[in-house]
């Protein structure tokens, strides 16, 4: 009986693997051809990783960029390569797909307000509206950019504060970006009294701006009458000179034209009133 019960075990056990040897050897089969996918899908998103630094390393183009894409393509190249790998194993990949989709809506909308800096952050990397070292006034700040990131800008106040700016608010924003040209004109508007000589003012203010080697001759400056205000005749004075001169000129020209109009017998006036007292008996 023993002998019996083993052969008839040994019988059904070699029928059932008759039955399930096709199923098993294609589900093996396509496991390995899934893994095989996700082999060569890893390959390729180190090649795809590799070109897309090589063309960044030729363009000469940001850093901060350069990872952000990278890293983009490579887990893009992994994502498609596990969901062909699962639908080569029989998974429905519909499913995955759909999952995947509302997984991200919702860290879409959970991140969205980061989501938006990260989309500034790749418009301000692509874009330049300016670089690292230049002076800019944009979002309601003033300073020399320190860095640009995919979440924030970090500048640098004049008076070394450190300030992070969201780039959404940036990129959203009017961007004044005081280092992008080579050139700048400075405006100043300096009053003379209405007894002076305006010709002997202006000839003095042109003398200081010739003798002076950092004002450009190209463009010229202008030198002209601006305007006949209620207590002065303002000469409006607009010298130019390379961006990195603005401000020394500026401070400059401030101390040497008053000191020279003075010299020259003109005058500034600054507003005055006279008060009139009457005594009443």
């Amino acid at each position: 009986m023993q002998d019996l019960s083993t052969q008839d075990i040994t019988g059904q056990l070699s029928d059932l693997w008759t039955e399930l040897a096709p199923t098993v050897t294609e589900w093996g089969l396509n496991v390995l051809g899934g893994m095989a996918v996700l082999i060569a899908g890893l390959f390729v998103a180190k090649w795809v990783r590799r070109g897309i630094r090589k063309i960044f390393h030729r363009t000469h183009m940001d850093e901060t960029l350069e990872k952000f894409i990278t890293s983009l393509s490579y887990y893009l190249v992994l994502v498609v390569a596990a969901v062909a790998a699962l639908g080569m194993m029989g998974v429905e990949t519909a499913s995955v797909l759909a999952m995947l989709g509302a997984a991200g809506l919702a860290v879409g909308l959970a991140l969205q307000g980061a989501l938006s800096n990260v989309a500034a952050g790749v418009m301000l990397l692509i874009f330049r509206p300016f670089g690292v070292g230049d002076f800019v006034d944009a979002g309601g700040t003033a300073g020399t950019v320190d860095s640009v990131g995919l979440f924030a800008t970090t500048l640098n106040t004049p008076d070394n504060v450190r300030i992070v700016v969201p780039n959404s608010v940036l990129y959203g924003g009017i961007i004044k970006n005081f280092s992008f040209n080579d050139t700048r004109r400075n405006d100043m508007v300096f009053g003379i009294s209405y007894e002076d000589d305006i010709g002997v003012a202006m000839e003095t203010i042109k003398a200081v701006l010739e003798a002076d080697s950092r004002v450009l001759s190209d463009p010229e400056y202008l030198v002209a009458v601006s305007e006949l205000a209620d207590s002065s005749v303002n000469l409006v004075v607009r010298p130019w000179c390379l961006a990195s001169d603005y401000w020394a000129l500026r401070f400059d020209l401030q101390r040497t034209l008053k000191e020279k109009l003075e010299a020259a017998g003109c005058s500034i006036p600054y507003p005055q009133q006279d008060v009139y007292v009457h005594k009443i008996d």
